[in-house]
C-alpha cells in the first residue's frame, strides 16, 4: 500500500511539474530612456510619454517593409488619436530631416517621428532589422516587441492596443510570434 502511495505522489509530482514548465512567462522589461529630436526639433523625451500607450516603431526610408507598414501605422494612428495612445516611429536614416521629412510629407504621414541618426535607440532596445515594434504600457514596461512589417489596420491588433489602454491587459494579436518581412541593419 505504501508504494502505491509513493508512486502516486510521484506522478502527481511530476505533473504538476511538467504543467509549470510549460506555462509560458513574458518577461516584461522597463522601456529605455531616449531623448531624440522630432521633425520640428523638439526633443522628445520616452519618459514624459509614461501613462500613455506607446508603440515605438523603429524604421529606415530605405526599407521596403518599413515603407509597406507606414500607411497602416497612419490608419491605426488616426483610429487611436483620441485616446491615451502615442505613436512613436523613430527613423534612423543617417541623413535625417532631409530624406524623411520629404517621404513623410509625400506619403500624408501624421504621426510622430523623431530622428535617430546615430541609432541610439536599435542599440538600446537590441534592434535586429527594419522594422520592428515595440509596445509599452502606461507604467513604461515593453508588453510586446514585434520583428518586421505588421499590417497595424487589422482589427485583432486594435483590439489588443483597446484592451490595454482600456484595462491594462496586454494580450498580443499573434500570439507573440509572428514574424513579417524585415530588412536587415546595415
Amino acid at each position: 500500500m505504501r508504494k502505491w502511495i509513493i508512486l502516486g505522489v510521484a506522478v502527481l509530482s511530476f505533473g504538476l511539474l511538467l504543467t509549470v514548465r510549460r506555462t509560458p512567462s513574458l518577461t516584461v522589461q522597463s522601456a529605455p530612456e531616449f531623448i531624440l529630436p522630432d521633425i520640428q526639433g523638439q526633443a522628445i523625451r520616452l519618459s514624459q510619454l509614461k501613462g500613455k500607450v506607446v508603440m515605438l516603431n523603429i524604421w529606415t526610408t530605405w526599407c521596403p517593409p518599413c515603407r509597406k507598414e507606414m500607411p497602416t501605422m497612419e490608419t491605426l494612428h488616426r483610429r487611436l488619436q483620441n485616446s491615451d495612445f502615442v505613436m512613436l516611429a523613430a527613423s534612423q536614416d543617417v541623413d535625417g530631416k532631409s530624406t524623411v521629412l520629404p517621404y513623410l510629407q509625400e506619403g500624408g504621414f501624421t504621426f510622430p517621428v523623431v530622428l535617430d541618426v546615430n541609432g541610439e535607440v536599435g542599440k538600446k532596445y537590441g534592434v535586429t532589422g527594419y522594422p520592428e515594434t515595440f509596445i509599452i504600457d502606461r507604467q513604461g514596461k515593453v508588453v510586446h516587441h514585434h520583428i518586421g512589417y505588421n499590417d497595424w489596420t487589422l482589427p485583432a491588433v486594435e483590439s489588443s492596443l483597446r484592451r490595454l489602454l482600456d484595462q491594462g491587459v496586454w494580450e498580443p494579436w499573434d500570439g507573440g510570434g509572428n514574424r513579417g518581412e524585415q530588412t536587415p541593419l546595415k
